[in-house]
């Protein structure tokens, strides 16, 4: 190897360092926004109107503390969570080894070695005259570096940008796992509730109706009323004690959807749930415009970050058709006495770089080249795919918001005639002024219009969690 003047080694480092900053990679520029300047005025009057969601957090979103204690237990305990949070482990260290190959890797180290030549092969190695027996000794110690390249185009620092991008995306991926969790717990426990409320409501159904056959049954034994009035009664009571069979189902369903996503069963007493008509007193959420969604959604800031990742590997894969560069040294000790290794007068040094280019490759560089550019162009697709997403899942939640609200008090308003009806067919069949078909009829109106009024209060206050999430949610503890 060729020997270079002494400042050589520096000026080699000096130059990697100020050329290293050359990127070959495209500049990152953010895609236009593929959606609206902002959402539907019928369903938004005032986009400032609230608390942003981004600035509150969950546990002060939430009004039931029975939530709050299950959600709680689900980010601690879920194990899809649990590989999440590995996933951002496993990204940070695959940085930190692209990283380290921004700087030269100094390794110390130190050898002895013995060499010894019979006399028949003395003269044949040239450790010796013919005929002569010769033992060598040759101690080292040292320090060195071993093929640093001198990242002249970028390629080393494009590389570490991906893995640090891909790391960051990790980041925000468990993020976005983290409120979806929230969500879900939160919609099979409102379910839950929903299957609750409606079993009370369907046992005290059943009570009565029992309680009606018992009635029609001395009836028809008196001779007052038919057999038909009978019949009907009874089919009444059957067809409560259906609905009562399928909720128990639904309700155990969705304790076992909720047992699993909070990864464990609740080893401490819970307190007890809010109704679920008080389940919607929850804060007001301000809708914002759609590009707020761009730093307040995890889910789109991992895309953005992959996006950033596939640019820096275009850089890297353009560095390629440039000569690589790497330079190795080392300075130590050297001597034939283990005793004598150190001193001004043993020392030893190498140094120099080495320059490599491919000239016949068979076009793999430039299929390198291709499969980065493609994977810019698919990040691109998905970063947009991912902004039209969030847009449809914001607009949608904002549009429950306004017309799930108005559904529940036109609900309302329908179960209270429905009942005022009822009462007033069964006091005109004991009047003796309808018939008992009327009171079926109205019994059974009565029934689906409860069951319907659970079933809008529950759709209404997970609609509110869904824009919660949607719009980014808050911050969340760290695990």
């Amino acid at each position: 190897m060729a020997r270079l003047s002494n400042t050589a080694p520096a000026s080699l480092v000096i130059a990697g360092m100020f050329l290293g900053a050359c990127s070959l990679a495209p500049r990152h520029v953010r895609p236009e926004l593929p959606t609206p300047e902002r959402y539907a005025d019928s369903y938004v009057d005032d986009p400032a109107a609230g608390t942003r969601a981004i600035a509150l957090g969950w546990r002060d979103f939430f009004a039931d503390p029975r939530l709050e204690a299950l959600i709680a237990t689900a980010l601690k305990n879920n194990r899809d969570l649990t590989i999440a949070v590995a996933q951002i482990e496993e990204a940070r260290g695959a940085y930190r080894i692209q990283r380290s190959e921004l700087l030269p890797t100094i390794a110390v180290s130190a050898e002895g070695t013995r060499n010894g030549a019979g006399p028949e092969t003395a003269g044949v190695s040239g450790l010796g005259p013919i005929g002569t027996s010769e033992t060598f000794e040759r101690y080292f110690l040292g320090a060195g570096i071993a093929s640093f390249e001198l990242d002249f185009w970028g390629r080393v620092r494009n590389l570490s940008r991906a893995a640090r991008a891909d790391y960051l995306a990790t980041v925000e991926a468990a993020r976005a796992f983290q409120l979806s969790l929230i969500r879900d717990v939160a919609s099979a426990y409102f379910a839950s509730l929903e299957a609750r409320e409606r079993l009370e409501l369907a046992q005290a159904t059943v009570d009565s109706r029992r309680e009606g056959l018992r009635i029609a049954k001395k009836r028809l034994d008196a001779g007052v009323t038919s057999a038909l009035d009978f019949r009907q009664a009874e089919t009444l009571l059957t067809q409560a004690e259906t609905e009562l069979a399928a909720l128990h189902f639904s309700k155990a369903q969705n304790e076992n959807l909720l047992a699993t996503l909070i990864g464990s069963a609740a080893t401490v007493e819970l307190p007890e749930p809010l109704p679920l008509a008080e389940q919607a007193r929850l804060e007001t959420l301000a809708a914002g415009v759609p590009s707020d969604l761009l730093a307040s959604r995890p889910d789109i800031v991992a895309a953005e970050h992959r996006l950033r990742g596939a640019r820096a590997n275009i850089g890297a894969a353009r560095a390629a058709f440039f000569p690589s560069i790497t330079l190795t040294g080392s300075y130590g000790f050297a001597s034939t006495q283990l005793d004598e290794l150190v001193g001004n007068d043993r020392r030893t040094w190498s140094y120099g770089p080495s320059i490599s280019l491919p000239i016949f490759d068979f076009g793999a560089r430039r299929g390198n080249l291709t499969v980065a550019e493609a994977r810019e162009n698919i990040a691109v697709a998905d970063y947009e795919r991912t902004i039209q997403t969030s847009f449809q899942e914001v607009s949608d939640a904002l549009a429950g918001r306004k017309f799930l609200a108005e559904q529940v008090s036109a609900q309302e308003r329908a179960t209270r005639a429905q009942r005022q009806l009822a009462e007033l067919a069964r006091r005109r069949y004991n009047e003796g002024v309808v018939a008992y078909i009327e009171v079926l009829d109205a019994e059974r109106n009565l029934f689906s219009a409860e069951q319907a009024l659970l079933q809008v209060r529950r759709a209404e206050v997970s609609n509110l969690v869904t824009l919660y999430i949607a719009l980014g949610g808050g911050q969340i503890e760290a695990r």
